[in-house]
């Protein structure tokens, strides 16, 4: 049973496409300001992001896995060059001997409250003073079921 693609049409695509250049654009931007600025890439800050927002600072691989949508190898071979910068390090799991937290370091926590707000600043010229109130609802309302759609089928 051959059925022919569900091909997208051109406001699909226009959007698909739309989505990816925006994402590629915004991330490029911020990122080139905090390599240049704070020597962080654009991945570094989203790991201490994730790690500064969770109790304690700190979160076990597959957690930190899971909410940056990463395999679990990539988050291994990013954090292993973080811990050789020592902008995070590793704590056993007391409850747990099979398992670890990744835990943001001293210079991890300094290097991220030194970038959070120029990258904030970035972000609000960059996206957010473009859009309406209302856009910026509906797209947050738009990632929210799309996250949650494609977490539930993995």
């Amino acid at each position: 049973m051959d059925e022919a693609p569900h091909w997208l049409d051109p406001v699909e695509g226009r959007a698909w496409r739309g989505m990816l250049r925006m994402h590629d654009l915004l991330v490029n931007q911020t990122g080139r300001t905090l390599q240049r600025d704070f020597g962080l890439s654009a991945t570094d800050y989203s790991v201490l992001a994730e790690l500064t927002r969770a109790p304690g600072d700190r979160l076990r691989i597959q957690d930190l896995a899971k909410v940056l949508g990463w395999e679990k190898s990539r988050v291994s071979h990013h954090l292993a060059r973080m811990t050789k910068r020592g902008l995070v390090g590793r704590e056993e799991c007391a409850d747990d001997g099979r398992g670890a937290y990744v835990v943001v370091t001293r210079a991890g926590r300094e290097a991220i409250e030194a970038a959070a707000p120029r990258h904030v600043e970035d972000v609000r010229r960059l996206f957010l003073d473009h859009l309406t109130p209302g856009q910026i609802a509906l797209l947050a309302e738009i990632t929210d079921t799309v996250i949650a759609k494609n977490e539930t089928s993995q």
